[in-house]
């Protein structure tokens, strides 16, 4: 595969008949080396050129975007809060400083600047930690083989937007605050309130539910991300990646093509094998679960005659592999045997395919052995084993069909060699790497344990984990400091009703109900409507983290469990300074 940029005003079929032209003058000047040189040019764009890795992409951002306008939303609304009972609690200071001949100018002044510098200071800290975080994003090579890097730059059009959310929705929340303070309400002086009773519910409770339901949702979906993506693991690769070294070696650079591919791969493979404490080496074409992999064939059943792709029985991931390739990788086999080295170009075709495609090509396991089928060429292949379903694309892909053909029938000039060694893996390497200079030193190699190899397969659903953990992190803790504001503010005003009560003799939870009936309330609806719009949301991760279904019994109980605790967690002090009020105290100060 060729990556380049398209000149501007060059469409894709000109780019593509510009490539073919190319192909075209090679297949004739390199007529043994290159053939059939058909070039398709294609825009790949920023998420793949597979159109439903696109979209489901897509869909997951825009939902992302989606969670962090909510959370910002949110955030407003406990900004809210906190000014709104700030406010309620200087009402008897306001009706005072009004009566002494005070301007509503002078006080507005004074509420707008202590808000402006509360929102400045927590702005400057949140905008200082964005600035760290965009320069590792921009050193940040997740692909470490490629040259592949986030270039996040610092547009100042962001940071500009950053600090208008940042002050103007302080100034609304301290208009209407102010509007309510100014109010003329009879007994203010007196009782120091400027709560109105008997409404159900007021707008900064409504807002602090929406608040709880969108925590419920981050907490839903990071859930069902993390549960989908141990379960996909958990269901089981079909290799064992620890203690195994891959090391990609194209052949090319040394000169090596055609016949004399096999013996040069031989003498490496038991070069290799001289190295102490090498378990198993083998060699593919590609190895599962990296980037480079995998390509497909059709494959049709044996007594097939129009070899038309619509008469295919199905589209099987293909893998060239070496005699040890199932012992070095840990691939267990079911039933038939190994590759030997009597495999060759010499012997009839054989093939090792998995459960799925014996099962779907042939019925079951024990039928398949010994059965053929047939490629798109009409090459007939004869199955002598079968392994155990794994993973090959992706660790979170759903079941595919593979067959494993011999490398000694099908050679092929690019190929990774699977070392199989507990080792300490930059050791082995630099054992390799001599033992690979000692062969011959024009061969160019790349080293990876397979582990690491695992971080491209993995990079998608671990992103989603981790954007969705972050997100309900930040969920949760608005939420509890949401629910705690509420809590100490109805715990606040409702001092002397609570400080009756305890003198009438009232037991604690009807004390603990009056305080923090209403947030107790506030959460258990919040997270109900939070938990169902999860559950509805989460159908986008289903096309990013296979297996994350959300109709789970560990993530419904883990989703109630949080939310739980965060609801105790947040009510916990206001609680405590409920149940400790002193009614002769509180007569005294009143």
């Amino acid at each position: 595969m060729i990556f380049g940029h398209l000149k501007l005003g060059v469409s894709l079929g000109q780019a593509t008949a510009d490539m073919n032209s190319i192909g075209a003058y090679l297949e004739k000047t390199y007529p043994k080396d290159d053939k059939k040189m058909a070039l398709a040019v294609q825009h790949i764009g920023a998420f793949g050129s597979d159109r439903d890795t696109e979209l489901a992409t897509r869909a997951f951002l825009a939902a992302l975007m989606l969670l962090g306008g909510l959370i910002l939303l949110a955030a407003c609304a406990n900004l809210g809060s906190l000014f709104s009972a700030r406010a309620a609690d200087r009402s008897r200071e306001i009706a005072v400083r009004l009566a002494l001949g005070s301007t509503r100018v002078r006080i507005l002044r004074q509420l707008f600047t202590e808000a402006i510098l509360v929102s400045i200071m927590g702005g400057a800290v949140g905008l200082c930690s964005s600035s760290l975080l965009l320069q590792w994003l921009s050193a940040w090579r997740p692909l470490p083989r490629y040259p592949v890097q986030a270039a996040v730059s610092r547009d100042p059009r962001v940071y500009a937007f950053a600090l208008l959310i940042i002050i103007v929705p302080v100034w609304f929340l301290v208009l209407f605050r102010c509007a309510k303070s100014f109010k003329p309400i009879p007994g203010v002086i007196k009782s120091g309130s400027t709560a109105t009773p008997g409404r159900r519910f007021s707008a900064r409770e409504l807002l602090l539910a929406v608040q709880i339901a969108l925590c419920a949702v981050l907490v839903t979906s990071s859930f069902v991300a993390v549960r989908g993506l141990l379960r996909s693991l958990r269901t089981g690769l079909g290799i064992d990646p620890r203690n195994v070294m891959l090391v990609d070696i194209d052949m090319n650079t040394g000169g090596y093509r055609g016949a004399a591919v096999p013996p040069i791969q031989k003498r490496i493979v038991d070069a290799v094998h001289t190295i102490p404490g090498v378990q198993a080496a083998a060699w593919t074409n590609v190895p599962p679960l990296t980037l480079d992999c995998c390509s497909t064939f059709l494959v049709f059943s044996g007594q097939t005659a129009d070899l038309a792709p619509a008469d295919a029985a199905l589209r099987a991931t293909t893998f060239k592999v070496s005699t040890e390739y199932l012992h070095a990788t840990g691939t267990p086999l079911l039933a038939g045997r190994e590759f030997t080295e009597h495999d060759d170009t010499t012997a009839p075709r054989v093939a090792i395919v998995n459960e799925r495609f014996a099962r779907y090509v042939f019925g079951s396991v024990a039928s398949a052995l010994g059965r053929d089928y047939k490629l798109s060429d009409g090459t007939r292949i004869q199955v002598v084993g079968v392994v155990a379903d794994g993973k090959y694309s992706s660790a979170t892909e759903a079941p595919k069909a593979a067959m494993f053909l011999s490398i000694l029938q099908f050679p092929t000039e690019e190929a990774w060699l699977v070392v199989q060694s507990p080792d300490d893996s930059q050791q082995l390497a630099a054992s390799i790497r001599g033992k690979l200079s000692d062969v011959d030193p024009s061969l160019v190699s790349f080293f990876q344990t397979w582990s690491a190899g695992l971080d491209g397969s993995m990079f998608g659903p671990r992103m989603a984990a981790i954007s969705l953990g972050v997100l309900g992190a930040m969920g949760a803790l608005l939420s509890i400091t949401g629910i705690f504001g509420m809590a100490a503010y109805a715990v606040s005003k409702r001092k002397r009703d609570l400080g009756i009560r305890i003198a009438l003799g009232a037991q604690r939870k009807e004390v603990l109900r009056a305080a923090l009936g209403r947030a107790v309330k506030l959460l258990a609806f919040g997270s109900t409507a939070g938990l169902i719009l999860g559950i509805l949301a989460s159908r986008v991760l289903a096309s990013i983290v296979y297996e994350a279904t959300p109709r789970d019994p560990l993530v419904l109980g883990g989703v109630v469990l949080a939310m739980t605790l965060l609801g105790l967690l947040a009510t916990w002090v206001p609680a405590q300074r409920a149940l400790s009020i002193n009614p002769a105290m509180l007569v005294r100060e009143e």
